[in-house]
């Protein structure tokens, strides 16, 4: 679901990195720190999650606290599931929220703030 701004992201001079697992992700962090974070948000309903976690990215962003505390987090979420972002806010700071789906402009606007 995330939206392609990959020539967004070439125009504004970003070197854009996509990750389809948070392992992956982590260990990349562990190299390079990056200025933002652009990723989904998923609220976790299952067990997966139970209790411990609020959404699928709770893990790399204690990471992203460690290796790059100031990347600036844009985290794009589902309308239905907004209001749990709110919750994931208040342990780990983000940048921006947005809710999908997402233009070009809005991503533009916070990479130039």
């Amino acid at each position: 679901m995330h939206p392609n701004f990959s020539t967004l992201y070439k125009n504004k001079g970003l070197r854009e990195l996509k990750f389809n697992s948070t392992r992956k992700a982590i260990s990349q962090l562990k190299k390079d720190k990056p200025d933002y974070v652009v990723a989904e948000f998923f609220y976790g309903y299952g067990t997966n999650y139970a209790g411990i976690n609020i959404s699928n990215l709770d893990v790399f962003l204690f990471s992203l606290q460690k290796y790059a505390p100031d990347a600036k987090i844009i985290v794009m979420v589902d309308k239905h599931e907004r209001q749990y972002v709110d919750k994931l806010n208040e342990i780990l700071p983000l940048y921006a929220v947005l809710t999908n789906p997402v233009k070009p402009a809005q991503i533009e606007a916070l990479l130039e703030e």
